[in-house]
């Protein structure tokens, strides 16, 4: 989903409120995760980080973004079938879908649920952006938080990234994951091919190639579930 109006909003205002003076520039997020933007963010714009910055910026990015959560889904937009491809993969049995993504986990929640897909994801066992992680360890950690939840085993042969960069592609591959790109986002199919992505789709409005693809990486015979976990 693209929020990203409601989202410079809300850095501005944290920024302010940490620094006590006003943003001037913006970085792009280019799928890094919400951590590293606030240091980026602050070095670019002539601040010396220290300790209690990163903690300080998140809660007043949790604040800010939270007071305009009602906004989303009238300035945002949701990908094309993103809805009904998670509605969809919820069916095949054994399945546990969570998020992977550089938002920090009050902002995820509160984009799940503006869109209405917060019902199809265990937002618990998820990946987010305030984890300080290289997003390979990060999915790592998403499967030894789904494991203990599920009482299984998550690992390279039941756990599927859905992403849209090659840099998704490159996490998977470090952690061992199966890997579906969908090149509605970042990156061009030949990137995405190029980077080692089992699958490519052009995007998720088809949701029964979704389906196949997840059911085709992942062997719910040999672990006692399935782990897709999208961006």
């Amino acid at each position: 989903m693209d929020v990203s109006i409601v989202t410079r909003e809300a850095y501005a205002e944290a920024f302010r409120a940490v620094t006590g003076r006003p943003l001037v520039k913006l970085t792009q997020p280019n799928g890094r995760p919400d951590s590293e933007i606030v240091f980026e963010m602050l070095a670019i714009n002539g601040i010396v980080a220290s300790d209690e910055h990163l903690p300080r910026f998140l809660d007043a990015l949790a604040a800010a973004f939270g007071a305009r959560r009602r906004r989303l889904a009238k300035e945002g937009r949701m990908m094309a079938g993103a809805r009904d491809a998670l509605k969809a993969v919820a069916r095949l049995d054994g399945v546990v879908q969570s998020v992977l993504t550089g938002t920090i986990k009050s902002n995820a929640a509160h984009k799940l649920a503006a869109f209405g897909l917060d019902r199809y994801v265990d937002i618990e066992i998820g990946g987010y952006g305030e984890e300080v992680y290289p997003k390979a360890t990060l999915l790592q950690v998403a499967q030894g938080r789904a494991g203990r939840r599920h009482g299984t085993v998550f690992d390279g042969r039941n756990t599927v990234l859905i992403g849209d960069s090659a840099r998704d592609v490159q996490a998977a591959r470090i952690a061992g994951a199966s890997m579906i790109g969908v090149a509605s986002g970042r990156s061009l199919p030949a990137e995405l091919h190029e980077a080692g992505a089992d699958v490519v789709l052009p995007d998720l409005s088809n949701s029964s190639e979704v389906v196949a693809a997840v059911a085709s990486l992942t062997s719910p015979a040999r672990g006692a579930g399935r782990f897709p976990a999208g961006r």
